[in-house]
């Protein structure tokens, strides 16, 4: 696929996410969107649909090759899809990055800043914090 098809497909990926639009994604995946390509301020597809919630789509985006611990850094969107969801209590697109294989010790800032565990402790978000526990977060 050429880049322009690629950047193009990009921009709809973000937008289905953001619109909650799993279909959309589906055909999106299957086009042949790199579930990857961060966007032009470095924010990643995934990190998008686990700061909103998205289960479903970071599963969808999962499948389809995201890695599950790759850090985003779009301004405003800094930090790994685990750590995004444990923040605001997203339990079940916890449990999906879980699922994929997301680490549940890794932390923001390259392994210097906060872990998925600090930030569901913060929140306070009890559920995500038992599941975040119970995966083997320190």
């Amino acid at each position: 696929m050429n880049r322009r098809r690629q950047k193009k497909l990009s921009r709809r990926l973000f937008r289905a996410i953001q619109g909650g639009d799993t279909a959309a994604v589906t055909a999106l995946l299957r086009a042949g969107v790199d579930p990857d390509r961060a966007d032009s301020e470095g924010t990643t597809p995934l990190y998008a649909a686990a700061v909103n919630g998205e289960a479903v789509i970071a599963g969808l985006l999962l499948a389809a090759g995201a890695a599950p611990d790759t850090e985003s850094s779009g301004i405003g969107a800094e930090g790994t899809p685990l750590c995004a969801a444990a923040c605001w209590g997203h339990t079940e697109t916890v449990r999906e990055l879980l699922a994929h294989g997301a680490d549940p010790d890794v932390r923001e800032d390259h392994g210097t800043g906060w872990s998925p565990l600090d930030w569901a402790s913060k929140g306070p978000y009890p559920e995500t914090v038992a599941l975040l526990t119970a995966a083997g977060a320190c």
